[in-house]
């Protein structure tokens, strides 16, 4: 069993160290940059996230399109621009499992599962990659906790790379497990919708 243990990747702003004038004047506090990454449910239009599982980095996109390029790394640049389209895409499909299979031979970045905010692929998602293509020998090649931006608002899932998809109401794989889910799941069911907060992947 691989185990990824995640630690928690949202970058806080933080303010300026106010600065001593002559005669004890203090300047205004500045406020940093934001962090490139936003956190998903930001407001407005969905984000749609990406998480490498060997290097822990997530990055958020306004498109699905921009999200795939990035997980495939850049090697699927045409998806569609939203997820919900994606799903029924027979030749998104298809590029996705050709890439997974050229990625298995290389053990490179394969994507693994992209998890929905909404039913039906709708709202903020997150497109997890990890090393290579899960192996079907019963045991759980991956696994992800999810950061509090992601805990407990999963709705519909979408497996990918070989793999099958395992929800748990617990980080690091506790509590009553839910799946495996092998295909397109528009309702995960009211088992777990809203409730996950680990994923393994087998």
């Amino acid at each position: 069993m691989i185990s990824r243990p995640r630690h928690g990747t949202h970058r806080t702003v933080t303010l300026a160290a106010s600065v001593l004038l002559a005669g004890a004047v203090t300047a205004p506090v500045a406020q940093a940059a934001p962090a490139p990454t936003q956190a998903p449910g930001a407001g407005g239009q969905p984000r749609h996230c990406t998480l490498d599982l060997g290097t822990d980095a997530e990055h958020c996109y306004a498109t699905f399109t921009e999200a795939v390029d990035h997980a495939s790394k850049g090697r699927i640049d045409d998806a569609p621009a939203s997820a919900r389209t994606a799903t029924g895409d027979s030749g998104f499909r298809t590029e996705v499992e050709r890439l997974a299979d050229e990625d298995g031979a290389r053990a490179d970045g394969v994507i693994q599962g992209t998890f929905f905010d909404d039913p039906g692929f709708g709202g903020d998602s997150l497109t997890i990659s990890g090393e290579g293509l899960c192996e079907k020998d019963g045991w759980v090649d991956y696994q992800h906790d999810l950061e509090d931006g992601w805990k407990n608002r999963i709705s519909s899932v979408q497996p990918w790379g070989n793999c099958w998809i395992w929800l748990y109401p617990e980080p690091g794989l506790g509590g009553d497990r839910d799946g495996p889910f092998k295909e397109n799941t528009g309702d995960i069911g009211d088992f777990m919708n809203d409730r996950t907060q680990s994923i393994g992947f087998s």
